[in-house]
């Protein structure tokens, strides 16, 4: 499984045709306290670039968006009960969704580690 990121802080794992979305610990950090995260339902299609869920925190809300096109396979339940799970594992437990990849090709542009690390840097 290969780990991609955005420029909006979004990140993805890769297994297959299945790909995991979530949002940086950088995000995160931003963002402070999370209180509530709004995510699409499994079958809903999202667009690379496009808004496909909203988290809300003590300071703001913020889109999510899809770093991939494809189509919405599950949501994470666990962030339902507890958005606070998004602070505590913004790389891990605290994912928000995942889909089938209609375009694998769409990848191509996205940065691994070290390119987001340094995107990080230059902010």
């Amino acid at each position: 499984m290969s780990r991609l990121y955005t420029q909006d802080h979004e990140w993805v794992d890769v297994a297959g045709d299945v790909a995991t979305v979530g949002i940086t610990d950088y995000a995160q950090g931003q963002l402070g306290d999370v209180v509530f995260v709004d995510l699409p339902e499994a079958g809903r299609a999202v667009t690379k670039g496009g808004e496909a869920a909203v988290v809300e925190s003590v300071k703001a809300a913020s889109d999510v968006y899809a770093p991939v096109s494809g189509t919405v396979t599950e949501a994470n339940p666990a962030l339902t009960d507890d958005p606070a799970l998004v602070n505590m594992a913004p790389e891990g437990d605290g994912w928000f969704f995942k889909l089938t990849l209609s375009d694998a090709s769409e990848l191509d542009g996205l940065m691994d580690k070290a390119a987001y690390d340094a995107f990080i840097a230059s902010l």
